[in-house]
């Protein structure tokens, strides 16, 4: 049989309904202290809504190479607006990734416009509130499950440095079969929500050395801990390595897309460890500890 990461319905939870405020924290920190990750089914997010943002993604990405850098601001370590192919790296290896990107976030910079597709920014925009919005509450239930105020994360993430991404793997029928189209690595944030993707590739380390096929479907979001919450529990909760791999046959000559949002705080919260290893985790904040990763993959 298989692995696979476990399957939550965040529904009840969301809604309110007094069994569920229990049980499902409960069974999110199980599948966060087993695999660092989970698929979330009743997330409550319109699927036309996140069609209409994986097209427009599409559309950006026909762009002309001009016309995409004419979207890119230099200066801000990658964190908004867009990057080109082959510049980020995981942060163990110097090979670049397969892929481009835009990034949507808060910030004191102007939104770089884009006249050839104006829905593509629009759309995005939407889904990056309506996104936010969702991670907050399930870092309701993550403070829940470590026996915290239900409200413990409510400031530092408010107005914080949360980021979407929007991702393109372009094909690669010539490339080396262990290109990686993201290389191993971990997520730098609290948690990550992950809107489906136009195709297979992401992989999950378990415990035992294997790595598990997520099957991120647009129906679904895949949720998963980064390092600032492993760094703030002590351990407890794990930051799972991942990667997405190029795939087999027909496929390599195909665009992947993907729409992973990464949850940051502001950056003076203190991510020193509240609980569990805390001689194994260093004292830092999240500005310092974003600062150190961004140099770390090449974006900064």
């Amino acid at each position: 049989m298989q692995k696979a990461i476990p399957v939550l319905n965040a529904k009840g939870f969301l809604d309110g309904n007094e069994e569920a405020q229990s049980s499902f924290p409960l069974e999110l920190r199980s599948a966060f202290e087993t695999y660092g990750f989970v698929t979330l089914e009743g997330h409550g997010l319109d699927d036309a809504h996140i069609k209409a943002a994986y097209q427009g993604a599409e559309r950006f990405f026909g762009l002309s190479e001009e016309e995409k850098r004419a979207a890119s601001i230099a200066g801000v370590g990658g964190n908004f607006g867009y990057t080109p192919f082959g510049q980020e790296h995981a942060k163990d290896d110097a090979r670049a990734d397969l892929k481009e990107f835009y990034h949507f976030a808060q910030t004191k910079y102007e939104q770089p416009e884009c006249p050839a597709v104006p829905e593509f920014i629009s759309d995005s925009r939407s889904l990056y509130t309506n996104l936010e919005s969702l991670a907050a509450r399930l870092l309701e239930a993550v403070a829940l499950s470590l026996d915290l105020d239900r409200h413990y994360f409510a400031d530092f993430v408010k107005g914080g440095n949360s980021i979407l991404r929007v991702l393109h793997y372009p094909p690669a029928p010539d490339a080396p079969a262990d290109a990686p189209r993201a290389g191993s690595h971990e997520d730098i944030n609290l948690i990550t929500l992950l809107v489906g993707s136009s195709a297979d590739g992401l992989e999950v380390l378990d415990k035992e050395g294997d790595w598990i096929p997520v099957r991120a479907h647009a129906q679904n979001l895949t949720v998963n801990v980064g390092d600032m919450l492993q760094n703030l529990t002590g351990g407890i909760l794990r930051s799972t390595t991942h990667r997405v791999v190029l795939p087999a046959g027909p496929q390599r000559s195909q665009s992947r897309y993907s729409l992973p949002f990464f949850l940051h705080p502001v950056g003076p919260m203190p991510l020193g460890p509240i609980m569990g290893d805390s001689n194994a985790y260093p004292v830092w904040t999240a500005a310092e500890f974003l600062d150190h990763r961004l140099r770390e993959i090449g974006l900064k």
